[in-house]
Formats: structure tokens, sequence, C-alpha cells
């Protein structure tokens, strides 16, 4: 089955030559020219797409309000595309949740193996064998893919997913950023470590979030992160 690629391009002259490397890559590609209607086209296919390529500068709504708006409910991969070099920008599209970055003008071939990395490391999470987690009041169910916290259901992103199953398998123990960013993203992921930092921050606003319960994902101070009944302290 052909992989499905929401090119977001305002750049006519660019689309036209993307669209065609991408369909003799067998892939199929939808366009969007602005940031609205790129969500307009995600909201109406987002089970479906497989890899977004996002232009930085867009009319309407920039590539970093899109990355943002996408990143609220979605993990799909997100290439950005830009002509902005600064390590700033940089920085600001992986803290958005980017996967990788390319700036313009770019080698088509070069873009094309960056696409085959990130589509490889976005496979579909399976899991062996069916395990109930518990810790506290939240319970991880790996066969129904359900999390809940005091009897409310939690929504997560597959990146999300991924992370909370990972750090439940080892409940207790202190991970670094590399640690984590080899489990979840592989060893082959390109972008910045303190992506790990902003998973942790969307995890501990849908985990640590209820008023009455103890907070779970602690901080530990110089290493990294851990999911844990008690503060772990080092």
């Amino acid at each position: 089955m052909k992989k499905i690629i929401l090119l977001v391009e305002d750049e006519q002259g660019l689309v036209d030559s993307l669209k065609k490397e991408f369909q003799f890559e067998n892939y199929k590609v939808l366009i969007a020219k602005d940031g609205i209607s790129a969500l307009n086209i995600f909201a109406k296919g987002s089970n479906l797409i497989d890899l977004i390529i996002l232009d930085w500068m867009l009319p309407n709504l920039d590539g970093l309000g899109v990355l943002r708006r996408i990143r609220r409910n979605s993990d799909v991969p997100v290439i950005m595309l830009t002509a902005r070099d600064y390590t700033g920008d940089k920085v600001a599209g992986l803290m958005g949740g980017a996967d990788d970055y390319v700036t313009k003008p770019f080698d088509i071939e070069e873009l094309l193996a960056r696409m085959k990395v990130v589509l490889r490391r976005s496979r579909q999470i399976t899991t062996t064998s069916s395990q109930i987690y518990r810790l506290d009041n939240l319970v991880f169910d790996t066969k129904k893919r359900r999390i809940t916290r005091d009897n409310h259901n939690i929504q997560l992103t597959q990146r999300e997913y991924k992370l909370l199953l990972e750090m439940f398998k080892s409940v207790g123990k202190v991970f670094t950023r590399n640690e984590l960013l080899d489990l979840v993203w592989g060893s082959d992921f390109e972008g910045e470590p303190n992506i790990v930092d902003v998973y942790i921050r969307y995890l501990r606003n849908k985990i640590d979030k209820f008023p009455n319960s103890k907070k779970l994902i602690h901080t530990v101070r110089g290493i990294g992160y851990s999911l844990a009944d008690d503060q772990v302290r080092k």
C-alpha cells in the first residue's frame, strides 16, 4: 500500500517538483498551499496520512502553528522545510514536535532519505504480549491500549504511549534522556535530546494533573526521569 504524504508548501515550482519526485518513489501526495488548508486536510484524513512535509513560512498560519495544533492530538511524523537556517528556529521546530528539519535549498536525495528514516521510526507500535501495568491508581492495559487514572480515560499519542510504556516496564528506574531517546525515538534519531523533556511535559499534563493523586513522573536532577510511586532521590 502506498504511503500518503501531505505536502504543505506555497511555492508552486517546489510543489510541482516534489510531487513528481514523491510519486516516482511510489508515494501518494496530498497538497496544501497554506496552514489552514493543511489542518483541514489533516482533520479529514489524520488516520491515513503517514508523513507531513511542512514548510515554515506559510500564508494564514505558519508551519510552527500548524505543527503545534497537530501535536495536540497526533504523533504523525513531520519534517519541516524552511529557508531559515537559524539555530533558534531549528530548536523551536524540534521542540514543537518536528521529527526532522531540512533547510532550503536541499538535495532531493537527502530529503527522500530522511523521509524513509522518519517513516521507519514511526511504524505502528506492536506489543508481543498483553500485560496490565499498575502504579498507584494509574492502570496501563496493553491489550486494550487503554490508560486510566482514578478510572478516568487518558488519551495519549503514539509517542506518548511508547514513552509511558517504556517507563512502566522499569518502574523506579531513572532513565537518562539518551536512554529514552534510544528506546522511544530510535538510535538513528538526529533531533535534539531536549525533545524528551517536551514529551515528559506532555505526559505530566495528562498523567499527573489529577488534584487528589500523587505525582508519578519525577525529575532526578542531573540524571533524567523516573516513573515511581515515591520521589526518587539521587
